[in-house]
């Protein structure tokens, strides 16, 4: 027997024995590895599929999020303009109100003054007034210590009241 050359024999009971390995492989073994390799190859599917939708969905939720931040951004420069606009309409009415209390409280003063301004002109006839009277009583109290000057004094007055009514 050479090395090379086998026995016929030997090959028909190798060529048995491999038929009833594949037969085995093929009726036991195959169906299980097939149904494995599919399930795996499903299980990928499934995955990349479940990649790709979660990867639109992220697309979709990053859009809407870009959209609402946009949106948002527009509302707060919105709502920082109205409320610019109300505080200068509340610094403007506070401005207001300020220079008409100040006029209210500039007119009372001025009043206020001129009342007092009268008050006190009144006051001061009044006090010139009895000065007046009090150094003319003096006045007429020396001048007039005598009989003589008084009835000079009355004739001159009535002479005046005569002269002022004619």
């Amino acid at each position: 027997m050479s090395l090379l050359t086998p026995e016929p024999g030997l090959v028909f009971w190798m060529l048995i024995a491999f038929g009833i390995v594949v037969f085995i492989l093929v009726k036991f073994g195959f169906p299980i590895v097939i149904k494995s390799v599919n399930t795996r190859n499903a299980y990928i599917d499934d995955s990349l599929l479940a990649a790709k939708k979660a990867h639109d969905e992220l697309a979709t939720v990053k859009k809407s999020s870009e959209a609402l931040l946009a949106q948002t951004r527009h509302e707060q420069g919105k709502l920082i303009e109205e409320s610019a606009k109300t505080r200068d309409q509340m610094i403007e009415l506070a401005k207001v109100k300020a220079k008409e209390e100040a006029d209210k409280i500039i007119t009372n003063a001025k009043m206020q003054i001129q009342t007092e301004k009268e008050n006190a002109l009144r006051e001061i006839r009044s006090e010139i007034a009895l000065l007046s009277v009090d150094i003319a009583e003096k006045v007429l109290r020396q001048e007039l210590d005598k009989n003589e000057k008084q009835m000079n004094m009355i004739d001159r007055l009535l002479d005046e009241i005569e002269i002022s009514k004619s």
